[in-house]
């Protein structure tokens, strides 16, 4: 088996550790790179994967984050296809599902996240697509023909936008999930409830409060049972239901882990030379005053490009409140800081449910900010959470005008 040495070793092909890369550059120009990714194809951008993909938007060849050049260009390994196994942060090293070992002097845990599972008769049947990767859309896109029936499971951001995804491509949709409605855990009730009425005008069958409890295959069909004793046959079967934070290595080798690989303001896990970025990490906001993970886009492209200048040698910290957004048919939405609809919200509408800003306050203190159908307002939105200052709500009204 083969022995490596690399100054920098990233583990993730995501955008987390791609980002890495131009932070590691603006540092240090010419170090060695290794990145590590377990999937195939080359790094991509996974949000068009639920969203302009299906919308016709985007064209899958316009979702890779670099040409080969890029890489090459800054003297970067790709080890495409491999699995890191074992880590061992007192020989700083890495071994691979190949049994090759790689040497490191500074290394990136950018791991992200495995779609949960379904732990009920049938969840393991080939059929069910667990959705998070680029193989996963093909397979589905390629069945996705209109008149077929699809079975999305999860009410959350991925079986939302999927559903409206498969809706607009003719296909028949039903969803089942357990909370009272969509995307329960951000949308306040009014608007969540205004959300899910639109996807049942466009055909979309909601089995709300109710969960899957068991699947079968019979007859090249997919039946799907719940717990309310509803019967649906599909074509296919999307499960959507979050993802499980990749941490084997990081708690293998004794870093520090909960929710997430644990890291301080400079990205450090509890192993100054590893660091960590991205879906898998768990870091401290300062603007927020709490602990958290988060599993979006933006956060991912700051973290890792912080976390690659640190390696490099910048030493700083890292304070940013990263912000994520959605498409659910004609509402889009943009929102930063802490979105809990378990928090008070108070919400200033042009047109109620569709066009306005939702603030989320706690202790008289706004945590995060829902966009709604408003567009370049994200720093105002930041600007207003990192004040931390104590207010009525109903000052809010035009604290950000649209």
């Amino acid at each position: 088996m083969a022995e490596q040495k690399y100054k920098y070793v990233i583990v993730g092909s995501g955008l987390a550790g791609v980002s890495a890369i131009e932070g590691i550059r603006e540092a240090d120009k010419g170090g060695s790179i290794l990145l590590i990714g377990n999937e195939k194809n080359m790094p991509y951008d996974r949000p068009p994967l639920s969203k302009k993909l299906w919308f016709g938007k985007k064209k899958v060849e316009e979702i890779f984050l670099h040409d080969k050049a890029f890489y090459a260009g800054n003297n970067v390994e790709l080890a495409l296809g491999v699995t890191a196994v074992e880590m061992n942060s007192t020989k700083k090293t890495i071994v691979t599902g190949g049994g090759d070992t790689i040497h490191y002097s500074k290394l990136l845990l950018a791991t992200g996240g495995m779609p949960r599972r379904l732990g009920i008769p049938g969840g393991n049947l080939n059929e069910i697509c667990y959705y998070r990767t680029l193989d996963d859309y093909n397979n589905i896109r390629a069945m996705a023909s209109s008149g077929k029936k699809a079975v999305v499971i999860g009410g959350g951001f991925i079986g939302s936008e999927i559903a409206a995804a498969l809706n607009v491509n003719n296909l028949d949709v039903s969803m089942v999930f357990p909370e009272d409605y969509l995307v329960q855990r951000i949308f306040p009730v009014g608007l969540g409830t205004a959300i899910q009425k639109r996807y049942t005008e466009r055909g979309i069958t909601i089995f709300n409060r109710d969960a899957p409890a068991s699947l079968e295959k019979k007859s090249g069909k997919i039946i799907v049972r719940t717990q309310k004793s509803n019967e649906i046959i599909a074509d296919m079967v999307i499960a959507g239901i979050g993802i499980v934070p990749a941490v084997d290595l990081a708690k293998n080798a004794g870093l520090s882990t909960d929710n997430g690989v644990v890291v301080n303001e400079y990205l450090q896990t509890t192993d100054p030379d590893v660091y960590a970025a991205g879906d898998n990490t768990n870091f401290f906001s300062a603007a927020l005053g709490q602990r958290m993970r988060v599993e979006h886009w933006d956060n991912s492209i700051a973290q890792g490009k912080a976390a690659g200048k640190n390696m490099a040698g910048s030493n700083t910290a890292h304070d940013y409140i990263p912000y994520f957004f959605s498409d659910l048919f004609e509402f889009g939405y943009e929102a930063a800081g802490n979105i809990n609809s378990e928090l008070e919200t108070f919400a200033d509408w042009k047109k109620e449910h569709d066009t306005g800003v939702v603030y989320y306050v706690k202790d008289s203190t706004v945590k995060g900010v829902m966009l709604c159908n408003v567009w370049d307002k994200i720093e105002a939105a930041r600007d207003i959470i990192r004040k931390r200052q104590k207010i009525n709500p109903q000052e809010l009204k035009g604290a950000i005008p649209f």
